[in-house]
């Protein structure tokens, strides 16, 4: 992502995530009030972009090639809520709910995949715009609002008429992470019913705090952070980088000038988890990256890989390592071993503040998928 395209997206996430942060939970009267939802993933839909072909082509370090089969599991014993991240290009502050080719390409990347895993919900929702955060204007607080009170209703009438009951885990990225924040905070947290259902949240580039040296507290009052791959009723966040995050950064740090605008964040550090790991013993991991040869209508890749498969998958290209140093918390991505082609590995296109924030779910999303399966069993074996 270079150029004007990069510009967009970083004031698309430095009004949206520090304007929803600032929204607070307003969650109860809009739970009492759950409108209608347009799904853009959901079980049974004619057209779900979460269920989509998962068949990949499998590329190791050495060249060599082979196709992995997997499949969308129609009887998966959980369910995945996924909120997704700043990609509307329609003219007004907020999207409507039309689905249109952003949507459905951001779904495909960064969601299908947990339907091998459990069956994945996506609200259509009222984000904040890429046309409103590009015109120069100040987003008003209003549409912040809006925005966090449609996911909240959607998740209301997921709760109301689909869930039966089953346990959840939360999906999200940028935009969405945030938004999921503030709906663990002010529907989720308060809770110890819909605690009690909760496997796990994955919410990457979302600035989740807690205070140094502890896994509970700061941005949530009761979600601890994940310490196992078989952990449940926890949060798993991370914001990647190829070095050290600048001082200040929009990810990694205290500081960000994506934090809510007034509160002090002494005594606090961003939460990395490392989904390479089966334990958290801050040693290195293999990350399993897996990119669509779709076009994402984010721009996630500045060219997407090639391949007769939906999917490409690179295992043993790079390596994930939590680090915590200089008042940073980070999630250091390291290539490995010879490059099949130098010019595929990620870069930080948006500028070292930045950092690969675009490829955070897509950079271990066979982790995070593998992750989510063990959590699901261990879920299971507690009841």
């Amino acid at each position: 992502m270079t150029g004007r395209s990069a510009k967009v997206f970083a004031a698309a996430c430095v009004a949206a995530l520090s304007l929803i942060a600032a929204s607070g939970p307003l969650a109860s009267s809009a739970l009492s009030q759950p409108a209608k939802t347009v799904w853009l993933c959901k079980p049974g839909l004619a057209s779900n972009p979460c269920t989509s072909p998962l068949t990949t082509t499998v590329v190791q370090t050495n060249g060599q090639t082979s196709i992995e089969k997997a499949a969308v599991n129609a009887k998966a014993p959980i369910d995945c809520f996924y909120v997704y991240p700043t990609v509307s290009k329609q003219t007004t502050e907020n999207a409507n709910l039309h689905i249109e080719a952003q949507e459905t390409s951001v779904a495909i990347s960064q969601a299908s995949r947990f339907s091998q895993v459990c069956k994945v919900y996506a609200p259509m929702y009222p984000q904040v715009t890429l046309a409103a955060l590009n015109s120069g204007k100040r987003v008003s607080t209003a549409a912040s609002i809006t925005a966090y009170i449609g996911v909240v209703k959607a998740f209301a009438e997921y709760l109301a008429k689909y869930s039966d009951g089953r346990a959840f885990v939360l999906l999200g990225h940028s935009q969405g992470a945030l938004i999921l924040e503030q709906l663990i905070k002010g529907v989720i947290d308060p809770n110890a019913g819909l605690r009690r259902r909760l496997v796990s949240a994955d919410l990457m580039g979302g600035n989740v705090l807690v205070p140094k040296g502890r896994l509970v507290g700061g941005t949530f009052a009761h979600v601890p952070v994940c310490q196992a791959a078989i952990q449940t009723r926890c949060v798993i966040a991370y914001s990647s980088f190829l070095k050290e995050p600048p001082n200040p950064s929009f990810f990694g740090r205290q500081n960000s000038p994506l934090l809510q605008p007034g509160v002090v964040n002494v005594g606090k550090e961003v939460v990395c988890v490392n989904p390479a790991l089966a334990t958290q013993s801050g040693a290195s991991g293999a990350l399993l990256p897996y990119a669509p040869t779709i076009t994402s209508s984010e721009g996630l890749f500045e060219q997407p890989p090639t391949a007769g498969t939906p999917w490409v998958a690179a295992p043993g290209e790079y390596t994930g390592r939590c680090h915590k140093e200089h008042g940073a918390s980070w999630l250091q991505i390291n290539p490995v071993g010879p490059a099949i082609d130098p010019p595929e590995y990620v870069k930080e296109g948006l500028g070292p503040e930045w950092g690969l924030h675009v490829y955070d779910v897509n950079i271990a999303l066979g982790n995070l998928v593998h992750t989510t399966a063990l959590q699901s069993a261990a879920y299971a074996a507690k009841r």
